[in-house]
């Protein structure tokens, strides 16, 4: 835990093809051809198996579409031209996005049953998931090809396929969508007399000049943004489109207006109208394209603009936690013709202003000539809005951040100024409270509602209990606010609805896993519970049906109730202990209730997939996963006592997993990804609990993050002492068990840039510490290609192996809350 401080050390941030070696060199050395490393033969074979399929329903719910792609793209896909421009990152040579998959199976599927049509695509095509046309007779996707983006059209009941275009442009916005008539597709399309890029002066034409007015503007740390005039022209050079409606049937294209950078797209639902939203100048600096100014416009079919909704200024001056002033949440209500909704910040989207309200909700019919008129205002933040089939029914629902709280209301549309009807008043965090969620239903304008039947709205959830989940099916009714329980899956497997057949519940289809089967669809009959299968996908990963997984609960010292999962080896024995690792994710809660509440479920398919630590479990290790971190508090202060509360919760954790005979307490390692690494780098910091920790894409110094992180509203200024405290970057003398480093060099996550696990391996080893720092090649915050996820996994593996389960014996760790730094 302590150290004292040695002599610093040159440093230099250690890449693949410039790792450490394991054996024959010294601390430090380098090895030019070491390059990627390969995960033991069981992990490897796991890995190479296709990705889980998605499953795509059509509107009747009479089709269904199975699309797989590969598990992991070679890092060869990675390494492809990117641009990285104003927070986006797209390919310059096909206007498409950098990263796209590769499909290895398309496949028609009828529902219930029948025989299945495999899709005609090339092998390992690049294409998008198909989306349904709103009548269910096509659907489409796009095909990204070396030079351009291409749209397809496919049959909804044969599956042949017609390529429609190519040209379409997908660097930023929604590439197409069907129109409401379904005979064509609203598209954006490269400007046809586009040239050739600009290219960057060689001699520069002056400095970089940027200077703020007096005004507060706190930002966020983000990851490629504008630096320079040329940024700006190809910003503009490769995010400008041409809108158009491409038909379905010939591929005939009619533009749309002028070209400009849509970020909005939508159409009416009688079709005869576009709400668009557009990027307009100045650009900024230091904020994504997300944030730029923009205006906002109903179109007609021609692009003659008929409504101007906005014209919103760079959103750079937001508060902490607050929202943008102006029109924002601008779409159409779904069963009017033509019926603009937005929403307006009525505390100047300042949450920290004492006010009555703060947000209302407008709408204004076509042809868009009157006043629009107030349907609600909200006393707490606008959280979203639900329509129904019903034109008089909507739900509305408020979050007040300051308790975490959510409230949903009954309003009736069509009556603006009808008193609404409270629902719903739980703590957001509540999960054995959570109501669950309206079930929807595609309309046949292309647009989603929740579906009533009799008066009643069908709502499905996770059924959060002390014991797991158990998902349900409820019925709501709107005039006695009762609820009555139809369905909920039983213990032994994970059941949930995904769509309803019949529109008084007699009949739904579920997706049902458990923890030997995967994923497969089911019909359910209400009446008799009986379950016919609709796709039969098979076990790809049999060799992990051995493992034992397990719910464990427990409590820290402070009586708040934990949890993990616990996994074992196949070949486990009982009263054998084991190496251990734990892996964990802190969180923020208002109350001991809702922290200690079980967020996981052991009767899941059990799956490893990635650089997952789980994959320890083939190694020999006992994993504890998602073990809880609650950081209880007021939203304020509760990071006051972050260090005690983690510490804690860890120290509960692995004092249960020895007290049930499982953990050798000599040989315990800790990880964690993103705010996990976060974590994992103060355990070591502040305590001798573990022998060794992997930290993966965490950021350690938070003077480098200072305007808030995660739920920290407060900035570095107002509270230095918190974030000096809580960065172990400050305690990196104090790191004395080994901790390895990694990081994707690309991480674009706001707040976790390489430079954070560049300067805590460079802190750790100038005082004279055990660490390793491993910085992947074209990888982001997550890692993608196969020889980066089975790098990972070799790196994690050899350094548990070496530093807990074959360390040697020490005494066991006693914690004091007085060898914390003081607060």
């Amino acid at each position: 835990m302590s150290r004292p401080s040695g002599n610093r050390l040159p440093w230099r941030a250690t890449v693949l093809g410039l790792l450490l070696v394991w054996g024959g060199f010294a601390p430090g050395a380098l090895a030019a051809d070491e390059g990627y490393q390969k995960a033991p033969a069981p992990i490897g074979e796991l890995l190479s198996t296709p990705a889980a399929p998605s499953v795509h329903f059509s509107p009747k719910r009479d089709m269904m579409i199975i699309y797989r792609t590969e598990r992991h793209p070679p890092v060869a896909d990675l390494a492809e031209p990117v641009v990285r421009l104003a927070g986006l990152r797209f390919n310059p040579l096909n206007n498409g996005p950098h990263r796209t998959a590769r499909c290895v199976e398309l496949t028609l599927h009828p529902v219930p049953e029948g025989k299945e049509l495999p899709i005609p695509i090339q092998p390992n095509a690049r294409i998008t998931p198909p989306v349904w046309a709103p009548d269910g007779k096509q659907f489409a996707f796009l095909r990204h090809g070396s030079r351009e983006v291409e749209l397809w059209v496919g049959d909804g009941q044969r599956g042949s396929l017609r390529r429609l275009r190519a040209g379409l442009n997908s660097t930023i916005g929604e590439p197409f969508q069907w129109m409401p008539d379904s005979q064509s597709l609203l598209c954006q399309l490269v400007v046809a007399s586009r040239p050739k890029p600009p290219v960057e002066p060689r001699v520069p034409g002056g400095p970089i000049v940027q200077e703020s007015a007096g005004k507060a503007a706190p930002v966020r740390t983000f990851q490629d943004l504008l630096d320079s005039p040329h940024d700006e022209e190809l910003f503009d050079y490769y995010t400008t489109s041409q809108l158009a409606l491409v038909s379905a049937k010939s591929g005939e294209t009619r533009p749309i207006g002028a070209p400009g950078i849509f970020t909005t797209l939508d159409a009416s639902p009688d079709g005869q109208h576009l709400l668009v939203s557009r990027i307009q100048r100045p650009y900024s600096y230091q904020l994504p394209a997300t944030m730029f100014p923009r205006s906002v416009d109903v179109w007609d079919l021609d692009g003659k603009s008929l409504f101007h909704l906005a014209s919103l200024p760079l959103a750079e001056e937001i508060p902490i936690g607050g929202v943008r002033a102006g029109p924002r949440g601008y779409h159409w209500r779904p069963t009017s013709p033509a019926t603009l909704v937005w929403i307006e910040a009525l505390d100047g989207g300042d949450g920290r202003k004492k006010v009555a309200h703060r947000d209302r909700i407008l709408l204004l019919d076509a042809p868009f000539t009157r006043a629009p008129s107030e349907l609600e205002k909200t006393e707490h933040r606008f959280q979203g809005m639900t329509w129904t089939e019903r034109p008089d029914v909507a739900l509305v629902r408020e979050h007040q951040a300051s308790r975490r709280w959510n409230r949903t209301w009954l309003i009736n549309p069509n009556a603006p100024g009808e008193p609404s009807r409270l629902l719903w008043d739980v703590s957001s965090q509540d999960r054995y409270s959570d109501p669950g969620s309206p079930l929807l239903r595609p309309l046949t304008n292309g647009f989603r509602v929740a579906r009533l039947h009799e008066g009643n709205l069908y709502l499905v959830g996770s059924g959060a209990t002390p014991d797991g989940e158990r998902p349900f099916l409820d019925t709501f009714n709107l005039v006695s606010l009762r609820t009555e329980r139809l369905y909920q899956t039983d213990e032994g497997g994970h059941e949930s609805v995904v769509a309803m057949l019949k529109p008084d519940a007699s009949q739904f289809i579920t997706r049902r896993d458990a923890p030997t089967r995967p994923a497969n669809y089911f019909i359910r009959t209400l009446a008799d519970g009986a379950r016919k299968p609709i796709t039969d996908f098979p076990d790809l990963m049999p060799q992990l049906r051995g493992i034992r997984k397990q719910l464990v609960t427990y409590q820290r010292p402070d009586g708040v109730p934990l949890s993990f999962t616990l996994y074992l080896p196949a070949d486990y024995q009982a009263g054998q202990r084991l190496p251990t690792i734990l892996w964990a994710y802190p969180r923020e809660f208002n109350d001991s209730d809702t922290a200690g509440q079980v967020t996981t479920t052991a009767n899941r398919y059990t799956t490893f997939t990635g650089a997952s630590h789980l994959f320890l479990v083939t190694q020999g290790y006992a994993v504890l996963d998602s073990a809880t971190m609650p950081v209880i508090g007021d939203t304020k202060k509760a990071n006051d006592t972050f260090l005690e509360q983690i510490i804690s919760s860890a120290k509960a954790a692995v004092d249960k997993a020895v007290e049930m005979g499982i953990t050798d307490p000599h040989r315990v390692g800790v990880g964690g990804h993103s705010y996990g690494a976060f974590m994992v780098a103060n355990l070591l910091a502040h305590t001798d609990i573990f022998r060794a920790g992997v930290a993966r894409s965490g950021a350690y110094n938070r003077t480098l993050t200072p305007f808030g992180f995660q739920n920290e509203r407060r900035t570095l200024w107002e509270a230095p002492e918190i974030y000096s405290r809580m960065s172990p970057f400050m305690f990196a003398h104090r790191i004395n068990e080994p901790i390895l480093l990694v990081h994707g060099e690309a991480d674009n996550n706001p707040g976790t840039f390489p430079m954070q696990s560049e300067r805590l391996y460079q802190a750790v080893k100038g005082n004279g510490g055990n660490a390793r720092l491993v910085l992947l090649p074209h990888e982001s915050h997550s890692y993608e290609a196969r020889e980066s996820v089975e790098h990972v996994l070799w790196e994690t593996i050899h350094w548990f192996d070496k530093h807990v389960k074959r360390a040697p014996e020490l005494p066991v760790s006693t914690f004091s809350p007085s060898d914390l730094p003081p607060p």
